[in-house]
């Protein structure tokens, strides 16, 4: 895609629970660009979750608009949604969610499957586990690694299909604090001088504030420092 431009305007997500409804963002507004790199805090159950489910195109908002490119996801068809995720959006989590059977270099490769030839190949696979430092582990498997190499391979595997916006769900929460500073030095690094736009949640102040952009879910809100 081109720009990659993210908005998001009077976005609201409701949750029916029997007789009850969960207003969990009541109004979110947003602007990034290329190149820009966020940390989203708040409070647990704020909704920092949901907000970045509905940015990667996960779920839709109850209501409101989200842009990304310019494009309304939600208005696509399914296949089409899912294409649109796949070559659009990176996804990091808290656990890193490796296939146990196969090597490092063939988790990276697995987004490339589902829409052969519209990502990354092996040779950009290759190159991003020697960024991440893992170029001497590319026939390993997830169980020889440890907990922050399995992080930096789910960092490469997210990055394989050169996505516009990498969305990183508290991807240091498994981590000690060595391996936690580590991770996010990573992506702050990868991040830089790149036209992707970067968006971390987490509950940890201090890697919050290593961000050029922060801002705060509040009241179902997201308020920029």
């Amino acid at each position: 895609m081109g720009e990659a431009d993210l908005a998001l305007e009077s976005v609201t997500k409701t949750f029916t629970l029997g007789p009850q409804e969960l207003h969990v963002l009541q109004g979110c507004d947003l602007a990034l660009a290329p190149g820009d790199a966020l940390a989203i805090t708040g409070r647990s159950g704020s909704g920092k979750s949901t907000l970045l489910h509905l940015i990667g195109t996960l779920d839709e908002p109850s209501s409101g608009t989200l842009r990304i490119g310019g494009e309304d996801p939600f208005a696509l068809s399914e296949p089409e949604l899912a294409r649109f995720r796949n070559r659009t959006v990176g996804f990091i989590f808290q656990d890193h969610h490796l296939l146990p059977q196969y090597t490092v270099l063939e988790n990276v490769m697995i987004p490339t499957l589902a829409f052969p030839g519209e990502g990354g190949d092996e040779a950009w696979a290759r190159e991003l586990l020697e960024r991440v430092g893992l170029s001497d582990r590319l026939a390993h498997r997830p169980a020889e690694l440890s907990g922050g190499e399995r992080q930096r391979v789910a960092v490469a595997r997210a990055l394989v299909n050169r996505p516009a916006l990498l969305l990183c769900d508290e991807p240091t929460g498994n981590l000690d604090k060595k391996n936690a500073d580590a991770v996010i030095d990573l992506l702050l690094e990868l991040n830089a001088g790149s036209e992707r736009i970067l968006v971390v949640v987490t509950h940890s102040a201090e890697i919050a504030a290593r961000f050029p952009r922060r801002a705060e879910l509040d009241e179902g809100r997201c308020v920029e420092a």
